[in-house]
């Protein structure tokens, strides 16, 4: 993973890759500063500030107890772009000061140290974000009142939940550089890439189109699925005795399972039942209206889609885990040839033995078994 805080004996040429890899987190956070400074100054102030701050405010309180409300916008990915960088910057401290030294008492493989590396980044981001999301649902009643999913359709966000999203996007954004930064080998690089761009994309589509209330609950049952799995990887990174690894791998599968069958079902019933009931047929996108049929079932079919596309994935590594295992099984087979082999190699070795000492073995035998 990153090792971009650590400080090496060896001076590289200043721009060149080695040099880049070594201090990309000092030179994020100068970028990052550049921005900081910007907003302090009148007049890049209002450029600064859409970098920082939150965009497509929908309300102007007069008073402090009012709330802000605010809606997706364009302007919603220069926010992005600059707290992907603050993600970097956390990355790398975190490597750096938990990880590593973590890692270093422990005596990892290197296969073993780039699970433990990969699975404590993602770890801690799924439960943030858990606990994030989870509050999210709470402050704004989902859980108890299921119909405030698609009611009040374009609903408006507080600040709380658009930033909860431009964090989101932020996350998937920061993976492509990181993959630049760990090293990635160029036959990984593509599949590590889709996978970022897919996310960024599946959590974009649904949040410009102001599908914000169901994205909260869908990112929080994967995210929940996300970290137990994660956790279970540090595990088996960990148990060397192998005493929790098959418990914590069941409860992993089970959890992920259930997280993609919870997804089809509020999928369904907010999108095919719940919308349903004010839709239009006609598209409004300057007032961000698009709650009419074809939109609509486009994205249930997606998320159906993604979702039976996840659940095959799991059964197909599951198949191929059961069938490591049972590669690794003694079978009874190996178990008497060996038994065969020693039997022969003593009956070798007493025939190799003089006539006398073949005897006196023989009774001796016997006179055991009679015993």
């Amino acid at each position: 993973m990153v090792k971009g805080l650590r400080k090496t004996n060896k001076n590289p040429p200043i721009l060149s890759h080695e040099f880049i890899i070594q201090n990309h987190a000092d030179i994020v956070s100068c970028v990052a500063m550049i921005f900081v400074v910007g907003i302090m100054i009148k007049v890049t102030s209002p450029f600064a500030s859409i970098f920082i701050a939150l965009q497509h405010n929908t309300t102007y309180p007069e008073t402090a107890e009012e709330v802000l409300l605010y809606a997706p916008g364009i302007k919603d990915w220069a926010a992005v772009f600059f707290y992907s960088l603050i993600v970097v910057v956390v990355h790398a401290i975190f490597q750096e000061y938990v990880l590593d030294k973590i890692s270093k008492k422990l005596h990892l493989s290197k296969s073993k140290l780039a699970v433990f590396n990969n699975s404590g980044q993602l770890a801690v981001f799924y439960l943030l974000s858990v606990l994030w999301g989870f509050d999210i649902i709470m402050k704004e009643r989902f859980l108890p009142e299921i119909s405030r999913l698609w009611s009040e359709y374009p609903a408006p966000m507080i600040f709380v939940t658009k930033l909860y999203f431009i964090i989101q996007l932020a996350y998937s954004l920061h993976e492509l550089p990181e993959l630049y930064f760990q090293r990635v080998k160029r036959e990984e690089y593509l599949g590590k890439a889709a996978y970022s761009v897919a996310g960024l994309v599946l959590v974009s589509i649904p949040y410009f189109m102001r599908f914000n209330r169901l994205l909260v609950c869908l990112l929080v049952l994967h995210h929940i699925s996300e970290l137990i799995f994660h956790v279970s990887q540090l595990i088996q990174t960990v148990d060397k005795d192998e005493k929790l690894t098959k418990a914590s791998t069941l409860v992993a599968t089970a959890l992920r399972f259930i997280a993609r069958l919870g997804s089809i079902v509020i999928s369904v019933f907010t999108l095919w039942y719940g919308l349903a009931l004010s839709e239009q047929k006609e598209l409004n996108i300057q007032d961000g209206y698009y709650n009419i049929p074809v939109i609509r079932l486009s994205m249930l079919g997606g998320i159906l889609l993604l979702q039976l596309y996840l659940i095959f994935n799991l059964i197909s590594d599951e198949i191929s885990r059961s069938k490591e295992d049972v590669a690794y099984l003694p079978t009874p087979k190996s178990k008497s040839k060996k038994e065969k082999s020693k039997k022969n190699k003593k009956n070798h070795d007493e025939s190799d033995l003089p006539e006398v000492d073949q005897n006196t073995n023989k009774t001796l035998r016997l006179k055991q078994k009679t015993k």
